[in-house]
C-alpha cells in the first residue's frame, strides 16, 4: 500500500505559482466588479450636476432651448410667462 503515495501529493514551484496567481486574479477580478457595480448605481440626494455647480434654473433652460432653436420667439414668451406665473414675479431676463 505505500507504493500508491510516492509523489506526496504537494503541488511544485509551479503549482504554487498558478494557485498564487489565480487568487490575485480572482479577487482583483471581484474588487474591479463592485467598483464598477457602486460607480454605476444612481446615488439618491444628489442635486448638484457638477461638484458645487447648482442646476440651472428653469428660466435659463428655456433661454437655452430658444437660443438652440428649439422653440420659437412665441413659445419662449409664452412659456416664459407661464413659469413667471407659477413661481411668483421672479427675477426677469432681459428681453432685448
Amino acid at each position: 500500500m505505500t507504493a500508491m503515495f510516492w509523489y506526496d501529493h504537494d503541488p511544485s514551484g509551479w503549482g504554487w505559482f498558478a494557485m498564487s496567481a489565480g487568487m490575485v486574479l480572482f479577487w482583483a477580478l471581484i474588487i474591479t466588479f463592485g467598483v464598477l457595480l457602486f460607480r454605476a448605481l444612481p446615488r439618491t440626494g444628489d442635486t448638484t450636476t457638477t461638484a458645487g455647480t447648482p442646476p440651472p434654473r428653469p428660466e435659463e433652460l428655456l433661454a437655452e432651448r430658444f437660443a438652440r432653436g428649439e422653440i420659437d420667439e412665441d413659445e419662449f414668451h409664452r412659456r416664459l410667462t407661464v413659469l413667471r406665473g407659477r413661481s411668483g414675479d421672479g427675477p426677469r431676463l432681459s428681453e432685448g
